[in-house]
């Protein structure tokens, strides 16, 4: 495999960022994150956190659903059942680069 496995990268998900989030939202204990949860884990300002997120959701990758709590704004972030297969692929196509090193 090796360098032809290059093509097979994801560029919505390799973002440092991005691949953050989606490491995060992939978890088996993360069903869904809040906005404030992911800014803090991943150390992100909110805008970047924003623009990273826009992203995946165009990408049909995380769903992101606003409500309101104690009359507070919620953000609420999914990871999407395309977005699993995406990230499995990624994952994958990484795999494949890495131990394509010795081959």
């Amino acid at each position: 495999m090796g360098l032809a496995d290059l093509g097979r990268i994801d560029e919505v998900i390799h973002g440092r960022m991005r691949l953050g989030i989606m490491v995060y939202l992939s978890d088996a204990d993360a069903d869904a994150a809040d906005f404030t949860e992911l800014k803090t884990v991943l150390e992100a300002t909110q805008g970047n956190l924003s623009v990273h997120l826009k992203t995946l959701e165009k990408a049909g990758y995380v769903a992101i659903d606003k409500s309101f709590r104690d009359n507070k704004p919620l953000t609420r972030v999914s990871i999407t059942r395309e977005g699993r297969r995406a990230f499995s692929a990624y994952l994958d196509a990484i795999g494949s680069l890495i131990g394509g090193r010795d081959e």
